[in-house]
C-alpha cells in the first residue's frame, strides 16, 4: 500500500495565505483557479466559502471534491507523472493537507482529509467524471498533460484535533512531527537527503510539491497509524 500526503489548498504562494480554523473546525480554500490556468465553473460563493476570500464570485479549482463520504481528486503533469512512477493506485491512500491558522491556532501545516482510492479516470482516454463530481475542473481542461482523477471513499477533517497537526508547535510551518515508523523508515519521496531527517522524529518537509509518497506495505506499525489518522479525521 502505497500513503500519499498531498498538499492542497491555500498557502502562501497560492491564495496568499492560510485557510482558516473557524468554531474548531479546518475548513481548506481550494486555491484559485487564475493560479492553476484552468477552465472552471464553481466559484466560491457556491461552495459557501464567499466569506473566506476576498471575492466570492471569483473561480476557484474544486478539487479535491468531497460529497457524502465520496472524493474526486485530479493530478496532472510532472505531478501525476510523479504518482505514476511511485506506482500510486487503486487501494492506497491519499492523506490530504494544508496550511491552516485562526481559532487560537497559528499558521500550521495539518491533515484535513482523506481518500482510499478505488478508481483512476484517464481524462485524455474519454472518461466521464464521477456522479457526484460532474463539474470537476480535470474534466474541464481535458488536454491536460497525464489527466488522471483519483476517485473513492473518503471525508474531511470536522474539527482541528492535535493528531492531525504535522507542524511541530514551537517550530515554522515546514518543520514536522512525524511518527515513529516514518522517521525509522525515512523513505518519503523528495525527501531523501539524510539532513532532513532530524532528532526527536522531526522532518524538515520541502518547501514546495504537491504528493509525497510512501510504500508502507505490510508495516503495522504504519498500518495503525494510518487507521488512527482516519478515525480522527470521521470523528464528529
Amino acid at each position: 500500500m502505497k500513503l500519499v500526503l498531498s498538499r492542497k489548498g491555500f498557502d502562501s504562494g497560492s491564495g496568499g495565505g492560510p485557510s482558516p480554523i473557524v468554531d474548531g473546525r479546518p475548513i481548506s480554500l481550494p486555491i484559485p483557479a487564475k493560479q492553476h490556468n484552468d477552465n472552471s465553473s464553481t466559484r466560491y460563493g457556491d461552495l459557501g466559502l464567499g466569506q473566506f476570500v476576498r471575492d466570492g464570485r471569483a473561480l476557484c479549482h474544486h478539487d479535491p471534491h468531497f460529497a457524502d463520504g465520496r472524493v474526486a481528486f485530479g493530478q496532472q503533469g510532472a505531478a501525476s507523472a510523479h504518482l505514476a512512477n511511485q506506482g500510486v493506485g487503486v487501494g492506497d491512500v491519499f492523506l490530504f493537507f494544508g496550511l491552516f491558522a485562526g481559532d487560537g491556532h497559528a499558521a500550521h501545516h495539518r491533515i484535513f482529509g482523506y481518500m482510499r482510492v478505488e478508481q483512476m479516470l484517464d481524462v485524455a482516454a474519454g472518461d466521464a467524471p464521477p456522479d457526484f463530481a460532474p463539474h470537476h475542473p480535470h474534466f474541464l481542461n481535458p488536454g491536460w498533460r497525464n489527466n488522471i482523477v483519483f476517485v473513492g471513499d473518503g471525508g474531511r477533517a470536522r474539527h482541528a484535533s492535535p493528531d492531525l497537526r504535522l507542524s511541530v508547535p514551537d517550530g515554522p510551518v515546514s518543520l514536522w512531527q512525524v511518527p515513529d515508523w516514518l522517521h525509522r523508515r525515512r523513505a518519503l519521496s523528495f525527501h531523501g537527503d539524510a539532513r532532513r531527517w532530524l532528532p526527536g522524529n522531526r522532518l524538515q518537509s520541502v518547501g514546495r510539491g504537491q504528493e509525497f509518497v510512501v510504500d508502507i506495505g505490510a508495516d503495522m506499525a504504519a498500518q495503525n497509524w494510518l487507521r488512527r489518522i482516519i478515525k480522527s479525521i470521521e470523528s464528529h
